[in-house]
């Protein structure tokens, strides 16, 4: 069978519901594929469910724009939509002398990013607030927040569906050739049969596997600096109940570090970490031990023995632990010669705050892209 559509988004996680619903309230003829039975399989369900404020992004970066904005477009929509949230607030803390500076740094560059309301906290004030909390200095992000993002990923896609767009579950795109009016890509059901479609712009939100969708489409992913390289991280559950705010550390290079993250019950979670994997498996690989050396800089008094492993997730980074800071890849590939291709790759945190954001930035391109092919 071969179906003609206007619009085609590859991946339902977080990034590609938003983009749906953003763009059904001006196109009608819009189909979403995803490969597995339901949204949100992957990275858009194992996360820490934060509401970044945007201060860990350097100014100027897509992360850092479409964070700051997401985290004020999320909490509209929450309050619109009866999502689950609550805006908690954030303590990035330094836990001994070398980390002040890196503090104060962090502070800057969250100002300039436009995050509102950062303060800095003594040992004192800390304390009166987070009693089991050691710290020499902190940052308090008053816009930092948990969110129920299974309720947001279902309200993007009920909203979708009311609205007349399509997510096809159960599908997997296994070949995409550029044509004369767009593309013609191939998709492969669960009962192994195959269908032909064609589209007049095709959008890559692949997550995980959004370089090599890339390359389906006739990219060299390593010229274009788009080979993704999984990093998993681990999560480990806290049987107290003895925070009420975000804890984070100051970030590393190459993670924001071991955090300690609360639900919509107050039930804490302290991860990611960060590993490199070649195969995508979610089973808790990490030590305890790990954990608790991280986590005591900050929560001294925790016990080894309260920590169980809960969770991971596998983030799509684009740098590998000796490069520098990556950007979102958010790309229309007309001067690859592939007009009507616009690839997301490299969505990883703060992905699932800035989704809305990104989503509203991407409908521009879209636009344009539509009145011109």
């Amino acid at each position: 069978m071969m179906a003609d559509i206007d619009i085609t988004i590859i991946g339902a996680g977080i990034v590609g519901l938003a983009i749906v619903k953003e763009l059904s309230e001006k196109y009608e003829s819009i189909v979403v594929v995803e490969r597995h039975s339901s949204f949100g399989q992957e990275a858009s369900s194992r996360n820490s469910e934060v509401i970044h404020s945007g201060i860990h992004y350097p100014p100027g970066s897509l992360k850092a724009n479409l964070c700051v904005e997401g985290n004020r477009m999320l909490y509209d929509i929450c309050e619109k939509n009866g999502i689950g949230y609550e805006k908690l607030g954030k303590f990035t803390v330094a836990t001994d002398e070398e980390e002040i500076g890196i503090l104060e740094d962090l502070k800057q560059r969250g100002e300039e990013n436009g995050v509102d309301g950062l303060v800095l906290y003594e040992p004192t004030e800390i304390k009166k607030i987070e009693p089991c909390v050691r710290a020499k200095l902190a940052i308090y992000s008053p816009s930092s927040g948990i969110i129920d993002s299974h309720g947001l990923m279902k309200h993007f896609a009920d909203a979708t569906k009311s609205k007349g767009a399509l997510v096809v579950y159960n599908s997997e795109v296994t070949d995409i050739k550029k044509g004369n009016f767009g593309f013609k890509f191939k998709v492969k059901n669960s009962d192994g049969t195959t269908e032909d479609f064609t589209t007049k712009i095709l959008i890559n939100s692949g997550g995980l596997d959004s370089d090599k969708i890339a390359e389906m489409a006739g990219i060299d992913m390593d010229e274009a600096g788009y080979r993704l390289h999984p990093c998993k991280g681990d999560y480990f559950s806290w049987n107290k109940k003895s925070l009420n705010h975000l804890i984070y550390p100051v970030p590393e290079k190459f993670s924001i570090g071991i955090h300690a993250g609360l639900d919509l019950n107050h039930d804490i979670k302290f991860g990611p970490n960060a590993y490199f994997v070649n195969k995508i498996d979610y089973g808790v690989e990490s030590e305890k031990e790990e954990f608790y050396n991280s986590i005591r800089k900050y929560l001294p008094t925790i016990d080894i023995n309260d920590l169980s492993p809960a969770m991971s997730g596998i983030r799509p980074k684009l740098q590998t632990q000796d490069e520098d800071f990556r950007d979102f890849v958010i790309c229309h590939e007309s001067e690859r010669g592939l007009a009507g291709l616009i690839n997301l790759v490299g969505i990883e945190s703060p992905g699932l705050t800035a989704a809305p954001a990104i989503a509203k930035y991407l409908s521009e391109t879209v636009d344009t892209v539509y009145n011109n092919l």
